[in-house]
C-alpha cells in the first residue's frame, strides 16, 4: 500500500483524535467548577443546560459534514474560488440557525426544559445558564463550519489547536468569574460563552491568515444552482442525524424504564462506544477530507486506494480496541465506578459492549468516505434502515430478554449501517 497514503491518514486522522477528546473537556470543566460551589443542585442546573446545548448542536452537525466534503473536493479540483464560496455559504447558515436560535431562545427554552423533566431550582438555574449561553450559538455553529471547511482543506491541525485554545480559555475565565467575582454559575456561563466567541473568532483569523480574505459576491454566495446542491446535501445530512438522536434517546430512555441501576449500567458501558467513537471518528475525519480531495481531482483509482486504506486502517484499529476491552474492561469498568452493584451488574451486559469495535467500525469508516463524495442520500438511506432494524429488534427482543435485547438491537443497528453502506460503497467506487 502507498506509504505517501498511509502518512497522510495518519497526519490528519491524529489530530483529529486529539480534538475529538477535548471537545467534552469545554462541558466537564464547568461541572468540575461548579462542583465545588457546596450543593448539587450546581451540578444538575450545568448537566441540564449542557444537555439542552447538547441536542440543538447535534442536530447542526450537517454544517461541519457538508462543508468537509464540499470543500474537499473543490480543493482536488484546484478550485479555490469555490473553497471561498462554499466558507461563506456555510458561515451564513450557521449565522442565520445560531441567530434564530437567539430570537426563538425562550420558546425554545420552554420546550427543552418540557423535555428534560427537572426540578423547580435545578430548572430556574438552568435557564440562568441557558439564556446566556445560547448567544454562543452562532460562535459555536461558525466553529462547526470552520471546523469542516480546514478538514477539507486537509488541514485537520488548526482545528485541534482551537479546540485546545476553546478548552483553556474557559478554564481560565470561568475560574476567574466564579471564584474572583463570586458570580457562580452565571460566571461559569459567561466563560464558556467568551471560550466560544473566541475561539471562533481565532479560527476565522488562521483561515484569514493562511489562505487570504474571502472575496465573494453575495451573487455568487446565494447562486441558485450552489445553493440547492448546498441544501441537499445538508438535509440529508439533518435526516440522518434525525435517525440517530432517535435511536440514541429510546436507548436511554428504555435504561431508564428499567430503573436507576440499569439506566447506570448501560451509562456506563456506553463509555466504551463513546471512547472508541472518538478514534474511528478521527479516521472518518481523514477520510473525509482525502476522498473528497481525490474525486474533486477526478483521481478515481486514488479514491479507491484511499478508501481500501481507510477500511483497513478502521479494521485494525477495531481489532485492538476489542483486543483491550477483552483484557482490561473489567478494570475500565471499575476505574469508571466505584459503586458495587453497578459495575457487578455492567459485567453481565460486558459481552455486547466488547463487541462495538467490530460491529461498528465498518459504519464510521464508510461515513467519512461518503461525506467526501457527497454521497448523502446513501447515508440517509442507510441510517433509516439501520434505525428500522434497531427497533424491530429492540420489540422482538427485550419483551423476553430484558436489557440484552436492548444491546443486541444497537449492536445489530451499528453492523447494518455500515452492510448498508458497504453494498452503497461497492456501487459508487468498485
Amino acid at each position: 500500500m502507498d506509504r505517501r497514503l498511509i502518512r497522510s491518514i495518519f497526519s490528519l486522522s491524529v489530530p483529529a483524535i486529539i480534538t475529538n477528546i477535548t471537545t467534552p473537556l469545554l462541558s466537564i470543566t464547568d461541572v468540575a467548577i461548579v462542583g465545588h460551589m457546596g450543593s448539587a443542585v450546581f451540578i444538575a442546573a450545568i448537566a441540564l443546560g449542557g444537555t439542552m446545548f447538547n441536542m440543538l448542536y447535534w442536530l447542526c452537525g450537517f454544517l461541519r459534514m457538508g462543508s468537509s466534503g464540499l470543500t474537499a473536493q473543490a480543493f482536488g479540483g484546484n478550485n479555490i474560488n469555490e473553497t471561498h464560496m462554499i466558507l461563506a455559504r456555510a458561515l451564513a447558515l450557521a449565522f442565520i440557525i445560531g441567530g434564530i436560535f437567539v430570537v426563538m431562545q425562550l420558546p425554545l427554552l420552554d420546550v427543552l426544559l418540557l423535555i428534560m423533566d427537572g426540578d423547580a431550582a435545578t430548572v430556574e438555574l438552568a435557564r440562568d445558564y441557558f439564556s446566556i449561553c445560547i448567544w454562543g450559538a452562532p460562535a459555536v455553529l461558525g466553529t462547526f463550519v470552520l471546523t469542516g471547511w480546514f478538514v477539507g482543506m486537509q488541514d485537520s491541525r488548526t482545528p485541534m489547536w482551537v479546540s485546545i485554545f476553546i478548552d483553556v480559555l474557559n478554564i481560565l475565565v470561568s475560574l476567574a468569574l466564579v471564584f474572583g467575582l463570586k458570580l457562580r454559575i452565571t460566571g461559569v456561563a459567561f466563560g464558556t460563552l467568551t471560550a466560544q466567541w473566541a475561539g471562533f473568532l481565532l479560527g476565522l483569523w488562521l483561515c484569514v491568515r493562511r489562505n487570504g480574505w474571502i472575496k465573494v459576491t453575495l451573487g455568487e454566495v446565494f447562486d441558485g444552482g450552489k445553493l440547492r446542491e448546498f441544501f441537499r446535501i445538508n438535509a440529508d445530512i439533518f435526516l440522518r442525524t434525525l435517525c440517530l438522536v432517535a435511536v440514541t434517546m429510546w436507548f436511554t430512555r428504555v435504561g431508564s424504564m428499567q430503573g436507576a441501576l440499569m439506566l447506570a449500567v448501560n451509562a456506563l458501558l456506553m463509555q466504551l462506544f463513546t471512547l472508541f467513537s472518538f478514534f474511528m471518528d478521527g479516521i472518518a475525519f481523514a477520510a473525509e477530507a482525502l476522498c473528497g480531495r481525490f474525486k474533486g481531482a477526478g483521481d478515481h483509482k486514488s479514491l479507491r486506494d484511499a478508501t481500501r486504506a481507510i477500511l483497513m486502517a478502521g479494521g485494525v484499529l477495531a481489532l485492538l480496541f476489542t483486543m483491550v476491552y477483552v483484557m482490561f474492561g473489567s478494570d475500565f469498568l471499575q476505574l469508571l465506578s466505584s459503586d458495587g452493584d453497578v459495575v457487578s451488574t455492567a459485567k453481565e451486559y460486558f459481552v455486547w459492549a466488547m463487541c462495538i469495535p467490530l460491529a461498528g467500525f465498518g459504519a464510521f469508516m464508510w461515513d467519512g468516505v461518503f461525506i467526501g463524495i457527497t454521497r448523502t442520500r446513501a447515508m440517509l438511506w442507510s441510517m433509516a434502515i439501520a434505525a428500522a432494524v434497531y427497533f424491530v429488534c429492540y420489540f422482538v427482543l427485550f419483551p423476553k430478554v430484558g436489557n440484552h435485547g436492548l444491546w443486541i438491537a444497537f449492536l445489530s443497528y451499528l453492523f447494518i449501517r455500515g452492510a448498508a453502506l458497504t453494498v452503497a460503497g461497492r456501487r459508487y467506487l468498485f
